[in-house]
This record gives structure tokens, C-alpha cells and sequence, in this order.
């Protein structure tokens, strides 16, 4: 089976198993945000439960 392009783009796996995506809204209309909404946005996010089993399965084929 392939790797789902669409998906290995959004999402990356670490080394340790751990699936990481980025904050949503990053491209405009930032500055209506507060400051710490805005540095919030610039870290990645982890992905727990089932839903990073399945980017996994996914990603590593």
C-alpha cells in the first residue's frame, strides 16, 4: 500500500512514535489575534488517541 501524500504532508512522525501537526489559521488575518494566540500558533500540536494510530498507519507504509 502507498503512503497517503495528502495526509504525510500535514503530518509528521517523530522518531519516539509521536504524530505532530500544525495550528490551523497561521496564513492571515493574524493580527486581530492576541499575542499569546499568535505565539501558540507557531508550535506544533500533538495528535493523541485514535486518531494518530490511524496518521500512522497511514504515513509509515
Amino acid at each position: 500500500m502507498k503512503t497517503q501524500k495528502a495526509i504525510a504532508k500535514r503530518f509528521k512522525v517523530t522518531k519516539t512514535g509521536k504524530v505532530l501537526k500544525r495550528v490551523c489559521g497561521q496564513d492571515h488575518f493574524n493580527s486581530r489575534e492576541p499575542g499569546k494566540v499568535t505565539r501558540m500558533k507557531r508550535r506544533d500540536r500533538k495528535m493523541e488517541g485514535v486518531i494518530a494510530n490511524t496518521i500512522k498507519s497511514v504515513i509509515l507504509k
